[in-house]
């Protein structure tokens, strides 16, 4: 048996939490609002369990034992419901494949997510928004969350793969990539597999869009295959990775497996973080004019070092917001946590939403405040408080990639509009595969400075 905690040095309070209902557990607070329920979990223990229905479950509510459970990766293994149903999409890949495969596919992956071939894709990044808010017209107004997952799409087919080669098939993929994404998240929240096989319409655009998505996948790795030539994107990258540990290269369906998982993380990671920014920008003005002087300041730029109050804002978006509203893992052989038994196959979870809101960890957490970024400030942090993309060799593989196009496209953003939300507009948080939103209308003003460049 393996004990990670230091029990003589510390003392851990075990706990089951609240509202507990015969045969279904904690589904009920789980299932009608689970940011909140597992937000309330650390006042009742550093670990929580909780029963979903038969299977009982652990949440890991300090930040020291997410930590330690983040560095055993072959203890607390990559695992649970929520991984199970993103094999629908991912198959096996380096987002959610076990401990097992991880490190020989890590090692493949890594070269493709270098800073230097990373920067190489911000042209990318910015045609495509630049031709976006092209279309917008001062007082016109946006629904911002379907605009930008858009964009963020074109971007990742973009940087992905080669449009010499894909060509049409980019945008069929981009066309099937979202109904995959709505039928996986609904089989992730409402786990009930039989009503998933009947034979209803929403199931049939489901299969047939995982099926054509799957096709055009293969059928672009074949055409890479036989062009034999890099063109410098991510698919090639891919193709010619080799691990000299192993002597292996990527199969053509762990290719297919990395594409979609990079697709999906694309996708929704930079699009939701930066909905939730400019909608955090609207309610807190100051911090917008802050932003936008430096936007005015370094038009232009595509040196992330320089874009610090920038860098501020993301990093307290994705604090307040993460990617990963709540992960699981298996533990895989008898161990114990926080001085309690778990035998194997124990699941755990952890929230990194609620790890970021701990008024322990962030005084005041739940305000936007880009100053607590300030370096002064941020060194106050406690290690592990803040881990929107994981810590560990688990860490988001794309994470850098992330962060650039994010800030550079907020800057770009910033440099011309300013935007508003449409008044009477609800928007909250939903626990989605991210902490997502709905409907994100806002009025599009353009900047002064803007026009006095253009003017020039």
């Amino acid at each position: 048996m393996r004990d990670l905690t230091d029990i003589n040095t510390r003392s851990w309070t075990v706990a089951t939490a609240p509202g507990r209902l015969p045969v279904l557990g904690h589904a009920v607070p789980l299932r009608r609002a689970p940011l909140e329920f597992l937000t309330s979990l650390s006042q009742h223990g550093d670990l929580v369990r909780l029963d979903l229905g038969r299977h009982p479950a652990y949440m890991v509510c300090h930040k020291d034992l997410v930590s330690q459970v983040l560095r055993d990766p072959r203890t607390f293994d990559w695992g649970g419901p929520f991984y199970e149903k993103t094999k629908l999409l991912m198959g096996n890949t380096l987002g959610n494949c076990p401990y097992r495969d991880h490190r020989r596919m890590r090692r493949l992956v890594q070269p493709s997510f270098r800073l230097s071939r990373i920067a190489s894709y911000s042209k990318v990044m910015h045609d495509e928004l630049a031709a976006e808010m092209d279309t917008w017209r001062p007082g016109g107004t946006v629904e911002l969350n379907d605009t930008l997952h858009a964009v963020t799409a074109r971007v990742g087919a973009k940087v992905l793969m080669s449009t010499d080669i894909a060509g049409d098939a980019v945008e069929q993929i981009l066309s099937c990539l979202p109904i995959v994404m709505d039928g996986m998240y609904r089989r992730v929240v409402a786990p009930w597999a039989g009503l998933y096989r009947l034979p209803t319409p929403g199931n049939r655009r489901f299969e047939a869009a995982r099926t054509q998505l799957r096709d055009l996948v293969h059928g672009i790795i074949a055409e890479y295959r036989r062009a034999g030539v890099d063109h410098g994107d991510l698919m090639s990258g891919l193709l010619s990775a080799h691990d000299e540990e192993s002597d292996t290269a990527l199969t053509d369906v762990e290719v297919h497996d990395m594409v979609m998982n990079f697709l999906a993380a694309a996708t929704e990671t930079t699009a939701t973080a930066l909905c939730w920014a400019l909608y955090e920008l609207d309610r807190n003005r100051e911090c917008e004019r802050r932003l936008h002087a430096e936007a005015d300041r370094l038009a232009g730029t595509d040196d992330l070092s320089t874009l610090t109050y920038t860098r501020q804002v993301i990093n307290e978006t994705l604090r307040l917001y993460p990617p990963g509203w709540m992960m699981t893992r298996i533990v895989s052989e008898d161990t114990s946590l926080a001085g309690h038994p778990l035998p194997a196959g124990t699941i755990l979870v952890y929230s990194s939403y609620a790890l970021q809101r701990d008024p322990r960890m962030f005084p005041d957490a739940d305000r936007f405040d880009p100053d607590r970024w300030l370096s002064d400030r941020a060194a106050e942090v406690p290690p592990g408080a803040m881990i929107p993309f994981g810590s560990g060799s688990r860490k988001c593989i794309g994470d850098n990639f992330a962060m650039m196009e994010t800030v550079l496209s907020l800057t770009q953003i910033a440099a011309r509009w300013s935007l508003r939300l449409v008044p009477g507009t609800k928007v909250r948080a939903e626990p989605r595969a991210l902490v997502a939103m709905g409907p994100l209308p806002m009025v599009t003003h353009p900047r002064r400075a803007t026009t006095r460049q253009e003017a020039a």
